[in-house]
């Protein structure tokens, strides 16, 4: 599964505790050769180790150790590396296991637990914001779901709309292409009036940044006959992309994803700047961990890349070296961002990420305060 799957009921359903002790076992991945290479070996290392420590665990049964390895075992088969981004998480319990994707790296880690791990599934939501892309064409139009850098087309909702009929010229037409003079005549307005109400009704009902992808005559008259498009937050001018394929449409989203993303982190930087000026502002992990403690964050910004591990002493966030060895611990926190994360997100609290070196003066993460 990828992070798109993680909706808040099934967040709620694997935080609960389990009647059994269950694995929770996560480990960064790689995207391409060579590095993918070791996966592989990095994974089954894990799971064993995960065995080991159900062994060692004498709370388990024996008929328990035996469920908890087979679908530890049934997980790794449905484990494709081959599709990798940039994390791998495992779950599993006596009777189910989970294969979650992510596109953010996470740390190696193996827990045995009577719930499962759920904070780099909720770093990774986080940082993932879904978006709609919406595809014109003179005889078929396609609604897109985005998250990170994958894209599949969302059927449901109304999408895909076509024309109630098409005349033999126009036809003719498509068949050659997206003509411009496709998007003149009064059923092509008709058509597109469809298409703005059957799209306003998904943005009403899940709101997300949209952007639209067609010939210049398809996306103006869109404009001109309703209102759902015009507050897209980015327009590629391009035809012949109605039914992808999803590298491609990606491919040529990219320079508005990343304008957007752009865009939005200079609205976090003005919205800290502000938060400076009224004494409503924290920054480095210590100083945002207590805040976000006491309920007292409104907005979390971190750096996209930015790991850290710690010990805790008396209630404060000691950062320990990663290059030099640590002991193991109740004191130590190896993923301890992603636990800030998901503690603010509970709280209530708005959580960004934004590109490394953007917050360097201010120890990598920063918050806006509500007072």
């Amino acid at each position: 599964m990828e992070t798109n799957a993680l909706t808040p009921a099934l967040l709620q359903t694997l935080r609960r505790h389990q009647p059994h002790p269950v694995v929770s076992v996560s480990m960064p991945t790689h995207r391409r050769e060579p590095d993918n290479a070791q996966d592989a070996v990095r994974l089954r290392n894990l799971l064993a180790e995960a065995g080991r420590r159900i062994d060692a665990d004498e709370s388990v049964s024996r008929q328990s150790r035996a469920e908890l390895k087979a679908q530890l075992e049934r997980a790794l088969t449905d484990v494709d590396l081959r599709r990798s981004l940039d994390g791998l998480v495992i779950f599993a319990g006596t009777d189910e296991h989970q294969v979650w994707v992510l596109p953010r790296p996470v740390p190696e880690r193996v827990v045995v637990s009577d719930s499962f791990l759920t904070r780099n599934l909720v770093a990774a939501k986080a940082q993932a914001t879904p978006f709609w892309v919406l595809v014109i064409a003179a005889d078929r139009s396609t609604l897109w779901h985005g998250s990170g850098e994958r894209l599949s087309e969302h059927r449901g909702n109304g999408f895909p709309v076509t024309p109630e009929e098409l005349d033999d010229d126009v036809q003719r037409e498509q068949r050659v292409g997206d003509v411009a003079g496709t998007f003149r005549d009064e059923e092509t307005r008709r058509y597109l009036r469809t298409v703005d109400s059957t799209l306003a009704a998904v943005l009403a009902a899940e709101p997300r940044p949209l952007y639209v992808v067609g010939l210049p005559p398809a996306l103006s008259l869109l404009e001109d006959v309703g209102t759902a498009t015009r507050d897209a937050v980015g327009k590629v001018l391009s035809g012949g992309l109605v039914d992808g394929p999803a590298s491609e449409l990606y491919r040529q989203l990219e320079p508005s994803l990343a304008d957007f993303q752009r865009r939005a982190a200079e609205r976090t930087a003005d919205r800290l700047n502000a938060a400076r000026g009224k004494r409503k502002f924290a920054a480095g992990l210590d100083e945002v961990w207590e805040s976000v403690r006491e309920g007292r964050v409104a907005l979390v910004a971190v750096e996209e890349h930015f790991q850290q591990t710690v010990r805790v002493e008396e209630g404060h966030l000691v950062p320990l070296d990663p290059a030099l060895p640590h002991p193991s611990g109740n004191g130590i926190r190896e993923d301890i961002v992603d636990e800030l994360v998901e503690l603010a997100l509970d709280g209530g609290a708005e959580v960004v990420f934004v590109p490394d070196d953007m917050l360097a003066g201010h120890s990598r993460i920063a918050a806006d305060l509500r007072y």
